[in-house]
C-alpha cells in the first residue's frame, strides 16, 4: 500500500489558501506515519514518553473538534468526546486509542478533519479569518486566523513526535 499523497503547498497564495494548505499537509503527514501499522504498533510508545501514534491520532481528532466546533462555533463536543469522563482522566483523548484498530483510529481522525473543515468553511463565510470564536479560551476570544495557525502548530509539533515513534517501530523514515 502506498502512503496517502501529500497535498501541494502553493508558494504563492492568498492567506486562507496558504494556511489551509499547511494544515492539510500536516494532517496528511501525521496520517502517513500511522498507515500500514497494526493496532499493537499504533499502541507502542517510545520511552520515556507514553505517547503513541494511535494516541496522536486520537488526540488530534479531539483537537480538531474542540477548536473548530466547540470553541469556534460554541457547539457541544462531538462523540466520543462528550461522553468521556475527563475528571477521571484529563488525558482521555490520548488514552482512548488503546485497543482500537488502525481502521477505527484513522476513520475517527478522518471524520474529525471533515467536520472541522466544514466548521472552518462556515466561519470563513461570516467574516473570513477575522471571525471570532463563540467561546473564550484562557480568558480571551480567538480569531479564526489564530485557531488555524494553532492547528498548524499543533500538527507540526506532533508530526515530529510521530516521525520518531514510527522510526522506532519499523525503521521507516521520510514519510
Amino acid at each position: 500500500m502506498s502512503p496517502t499523497p501529500l497535498p501541494e503547498i502553493p508558494f504563492v497564495a492568498d492567506e486562507v489558501t496558504a494556511v489551509r494548505s499547511f494544515l492539510a499537509f500536516y494532517r496528511v503527514t501525521l496520517r502517513r506515519q500511522a498507515e500500514g501499522l497494526t493496532a499493537e504498533q499504533l499502541d507502542r510508545a517510545l520511552a520515556p514518553s507514553p505517547m503513541t501514534l494511535g494516541g496522536l491520532l486520537s488526540h488530534l481528532a479531539f483537537v480538531e473538534d474542540y477548536w473548530c466546533s466547540h470553541v469556534l462555533h460554541g457547539a457541544e463536543p462531538a462523540e466520543p468526546w462528550r461522553s468521556l469522563d475527563w475528571a477521571a482522566d484529563p488525558d482521555r483523548d490520548w488514552h482512548r486509542a488503546a485497543g482500537q484498530t488502525p481502521e477505527q483510529l484513522l476513520a475517527a481522525h478522518d471524520a474529525a478533519v471533515v467536520a472541522a473543515d466544514a466548521a472552518i468553511d462556515r466561519a470563513l463565510a461570516v467574516k473570513g479569518l477575522d471571525t471570532l470564536a463563540a467561546l473564550e479560551r484562557h480568558g480571551s476570544v480567538a480569531s479564526l486566523r489564530w485557531i488555524l495557525l494553532h492547528l498548524v502548530e499543533e500538527y507540526a509539533r506532533h508530526a515530529g513526535h510521530a516521525d520518531l515513534i514510527r522510526e522506532s517501530i519499523d525503521g521507516t523514515t521520510g514519510l
